[in-house]
């Protein structure tokens, strides 16, 4: 089931939301732009309705600071429908807006087809409990929480994701990454999958039950259960 995060300064209608959404998706509730920024710094969610007049950061704050850090698809709520309104959310980020009062059958609708339409743009990611391995963004994140890879890394990752179980030698590792081979050796390799354990360990992410390494031989991902 995707997580909703529902905001909106409104108890009666972060109720309303959440009667209509949740039995279809988890929903998590803030009352703030200011506790919007904060989940999604700290946690997850796979779609953001965010509500636009709110006092301490509205909505437009709330969305260009989620922007600074994160993707997510975020739908605006507004009792406004002035076109000027709408480019404004668009401009900072916004991936569509929805005009309050609105039709249950409609926000169901039109969060869905964000959903068709980030799946399309997913053909070319990896996922895996949290992880995802975007190449097309070049971009890898866990829970929504983007990890600093160098290229090289962010490469000898993915060509161990899209492998699963199968095992690479540091040679078939270096002619696959290093186009000049000639200039690096097999512990240049190493220092790499070192480099990428330490920064997943450090999203929590528990990559030494996954990145394995094959004793004399390299390397290969075991998705375990």
């Amino acid at each position: 089931m995707k997580t909703l995060l529902l905001v909106d300064d409104e108890a009666r209608m972060l109720d309303l939301l959440n009667i209509y959404l949740s039995p279809v998706y988890h929903c998590i509730m803030v009352k703030s732009g200011r506790e919007a920024v904060v989940h999604m710094k700290n946690s997850y969610a796979d779609l953001i309705l965010l509500d636009v007049m709110m006092p301490e950061m509205d909505g437009w704050s709330a969305c260009a600071k989620i922007r600074e850090f994160s993707k997510v698809p975020i739908i605006m709520l507004t009792a406004r429908n002035e076109k000027s309104d709408v480019v404004k959310g668009f401009q900072l980020g916004a991936d569509d807006y929805v005009t309050k009062p609105f039709d249950e059958g409609e926000l169901l609708a039109r969060i869905d087809a964000l959903f068709r339409r980030m799946d399309d743009k997913d053909t070319k990611a990896v996922h895996f409990k949290g992880l995802k391995w975007d190449e097309e963004s070049h971009e890898l994140t866990y829970e929504g929480q983007q990890i600093q890879l160098t290229p090289k890394e962010f490469s000898l990752l993915g060509l161990l994701l899209k492998n699963p179980n199968k095992v690479f030698s540091r040679a078939h590792l270096l002619e696959s990454i290093w186009e000049n081979k000639a200039f690096t050796e097999d512990r240049t390799i190493d220092s790499h999958v070192r480099n990428i354990r330490d920064k997943l360990r450090q999203a929590n992410f528990p990559i030494d039950l996954y990145l394995s390494t094959v004793w004399g031989v390299g390397y290969k991902w075991v998705p375990k259960e």
